[in-house]
């Protein structure tokens, strides 16, 4: 199973999540091609509910140990409840430019 993948099914077991997205932004990093270690990750879940933001950051990062010890480098995490997810109109911000290594 690909890494992309295993986080999308972790999440979904953990969460129950209202909307879920895993993003492999791979390809924006200097990495060589197929490379599956920089995910940008948006989690719409009841479960944040009353949780501050680094506490849900670590429930993510809990689910995820196996991921983040076997291969991934980078997680931009993007953790809201619905009401949060609703106010922002269904959508959470693009991970900027990556600003290491060049391509070329």
């Amino acid at each position: 199973m690909q890494m992309q993948q295993q986080i999308e099914q972790r999440l979904r077991d953990s969460f129950a999540p209202l909307h879920l997205e895993v993003d492999n932004e791979s390809h924006m990093h200097n990495v060589p091609e197929g490379s599956e270690s920089h995910f940008r990750v948006v989690v719409v879940s009841a479960q944040f509910d009353g949780k501050a933001l680094l506490q849900r950051h670590r429930a993510v990062n809990g689910v995820l140990a196996e991921q983040l010890a076997g291969g991934i480098h980078a997680l931009a995490l993007h953790t809201m409840t619905p009401e949060e997810w609703f106010a922002k109109g269904g959508d959470a911000p693009a991970s900027p430019p990556c600003l290491g290594g060049d391509k070329s």
